[in-house]
């Protein structure tokens, strides 16, 4: 009788303390040679997978599917074999003969319901187990996190220490990490311009996309990020805070350099509609700019773009939120009446406020005197006190509050929406690094492709760009920009 024999370990670490697998292996080995099984494959997974798909598994699953092979698979213990139920309905449909040597049981198509009942349980249970050695694994990863410690592989730079669980400064990676950060802060490299230079100087050879990931990793100033909660690490840092936030914000083109003597206008200021990686830049013959995809998650189809292309391209943004003059003037004058109308309902609130401040203080005087007097109780004087004391305060910062003038409020509205009527017709006279900054002050970011620009618009452009597509500029012309009206608190007119 023709056999297979699959063995795995959960881990490396297991296989590297080495008693897992050849445990595993003497077991089936003599359980083959005491029930007449001739061993043709042994197939060994050293991975911490749960979903299927681990690399020996799926060899002997295609084992098992050519014609004339052997359907017996012998293998220590259910939660050995498959950690998922996928991985058992596949050995099902192929119609395996599964010995499982430990548990003392044979499971194929003809076993008997019982015996697969108890199999199901096995597997129920060999679920649960992963389930929650994961969530055990994820608490001590949590855990580790919380007291400062980086819970996983560590970054370029660095090295895990495996005595101390702990991560330490690599001797020669690290002083590549540091080139890496001086030589992209001067803002005179792209990061396919750095990759060349990183590769003269050292011989090392990273990809555009993993010199991304580590110009952003804030472990190097350390701080870490774990399931979306960042951390202060305790391991030490070799990354000035400094030299981090000048490298972020040429990232993200709020520190413009140049390339030789060309200004980039518009770096930092897209991503790519494909892949959202971030749009970079590179200068040709000295002169001519072009932006293109980072090419952070791999090769993608957006193609690459003159600085003219691009300057077109971002106009149409500004192009898009522009109003017409006759609605900009309405809304102006709306704007006016209602701080007419505000201030003098701020007054009558303020008048009422004042009342009811006196009446407040009044009842504070007179309570006191009638304690005095004898005629109230101590407690009851200490608890309406501190009642009365609190509608005190809270009217007094009510009226302090109306005090405060709406016009710088209604000044800035006017002035984003005069900002939004001649954005375009600016950015048409400006040079592209002005038109940079004026793009800044209306857009949050932008994704191209390869036709069109998606923009996403600050606030309160956002809602004007919505009226203006929909050329909605009749009944409530003021888009929400009216200044908010002041809050006097809960206190009762």
């Amino acid at each position: 009788m023709q056999a297979i024999i699959y063995a795995r370990v959960s881990s490396r670490e297991q296989e590297q303390e080495g008693y897992s697998i050849p445990a595993q292996l003497k077991l089936l080995r003599d359980y083959a040679s005491k029930n007449g099984f001739e061993i043709v494959r042994e197939f060994i997974d050293i991975e911490t997978a749960k979903a299927a798909g681990r690399t020996a598994f799926g060899e002997m699953v295609d084992f098992i599917e050519k014609p004339k092979n052997c359907q017996a698979i012998l293998v220590e213990k259910t939660d050995r074999l498959y950690r998922n139920f996928r991985d058992a309905v596949t050995l099902e449909d192929l119609g395996a003969e599964i010995h499982f040597v430990k548990e003392n049981q044979i499971i194929s198509k003809n076993s008997k319901s019982q015996d697969k009942l108890v199999h199901g349980i096995n597997l129920v249970l060999s679920r649960n187990y992963i389930e929650n050695l994961r969530e055990e694994v994820i608490k001590g990863m949590r855990e580790k996190a919380e007291q400062g410690i980086y819970p996983g592989r560590a970054p370029f730079g660095y090295r895990n220490n495996r005595l101390t669980r702990t991560i330490e400064i690599h001797p020669e990676n690290s002083n590549i990490v540091k080139r890496i950060f001086e030589l992209y802060a001067t803002a005179k490299y792209s990061l396919a311009t750095l990759r060349k230079q990183i590769r003269i100087e050292f011989g090392k050879l990273l990809a555009c996309s993993y010199l991304h990931t580590i110009l952003l990793n804030s472990a190097y100033i350390g701080e870490f990020e774990w399931a979306g909660v960042k951390y202060q690490g305790s391991h030490e840092r070799f990354i000035s805070p400094q030299l981090f936030e000048t490298v972020q914000a040429v990232m993200h083109g709020h520190h413009k350099g140049k390339y030789s003597k060309h200004d980039i206008a518009f770096r930092g200021m897209m991503t790519c509609a494909y892949d959202d990686s971030t749009v970079t830049t590179e200068l040709k013959k000295g002169k001519y700019v072009y932006y293109r995809c980072s090419g952070y998650h791999g090769k993608c189809d957006l193609p690459r773009f003159r600085e003219e292309q691009i300057s077109e391209k971002l106009g149409g943004v500004l192009k898009a939120i522009q109003i017409p003059d006759d609605v900009l003037a309405r809304i102006s004058n709306s704007l006016e009446h209602d701080q007419e109308r505000m201030q003098k309902d701020a007054e009558a609130k303020r008048e009422r406020l004042s009342q009811r401040l006196e009446a407040i203080r009044n009842r504070m005087s007179q309570a006191y005197a009638d304690k005095l007097d004898g005629k109230i109780a101590e407690d009851f004087w200490q608890r309406q006190m501190s009642q009365w004391q609190a509608e005190e305060q809270q009217a007094k910062q009510s009226i302090e509050a109306l005090m405060q003038p709406n016009t710088d409020r209604v000044l800035n509205a006017q002035r984003t929406l005069e900002l939004a009527n001649v954005a375009y017709s600016l950015y048409l006279t400006r040079k592209p690094a002005e038109q940079a900054e004026l793009l800044k002050k209306v857009l949050l970011n932008c994704s191209i492709d390869a036709v069109s620009v998606t923009p996403t618009y600050r606030k309160p452009f956002d809602m004007i760009f919505e009226r203006a597509k929909r050329k909605e500029w009749s009944g409530r012309e003021d888009l929400n920009l009216r200044p908010p009206g002041p809050e006097p608190g809960a206190l009762p007119g």
